[in-house]
């Protein structure tokens, strides 16, 4: 399981969702250009200590992504059918999040496999995004049995 974040335009945002990462076992991988600077304050803030905790890959393009990481991409978007409880998730996924500002173009909406959200109430718009992370990404670790074990911290289910 894997979380993809593609051209994110908060910082803060991004480092929360580095620390998700990090406090879960989850790789992130962020989609340039970014929205904003590496070393922005912001997301060290957001990230704390766990910034060097986690496993992040920064790739230059969307091209460069889809080379380095193969493999089912589950896009979450509020332009979706299947709410992310519904769906089956498998260990090998990676969740996509589109920017804060504009989501994803209408080629990444194409190019993914599956397209999840989470159901709100009418006349909400959305939610944010490392809130929406977080609820996805928690009910695929529960599906796959994917969460660190409680008693072992650092060791992970097989």
């Amino acid at each position: 399981m894997r979380i993809a974040l593609y051209e994110p335009d908060i910082p803060q945002n991004v480092g929360t969702i580095i620390r998700l990462g990090a406090c879960l076992g989850v790789p992130v991988d962020l989609v340039e250009p970014l929205g904003f600077v590496w070393s922005d304050t912001r997301l060290r803030r957001a990230g704390m200590d766990y910034l060097d905790l986690a496993e992040v890959a920064r790739h230059p393009s969307w091209t460069a992504f889809r080379a380095a990481r193969p493999g089912r991409l589950v896009l979450l978007t509020r332009h979706a059918p299947t709410p992310y409880a519904d769906f089956r998730f498998a260990a090998g996924d990676t969740l996509l999040l589109g920017r804060e500002s504009a989501g994803v173009p209408p080629h990444i909406h194409a190019a993914v496999d599956a397209r999840v959200t989470v159901p709100l109430r009418p006349g909400r718009r959305s939610l944010n995004v490392a809130v929406v992370a977080a609820m996805v990404l928690g009910e695929a670790l529960r599906q796959v049995g994917g969460f660190p074990l409680p008693d072992s911290p650092g060791r992970e289910r097989t």
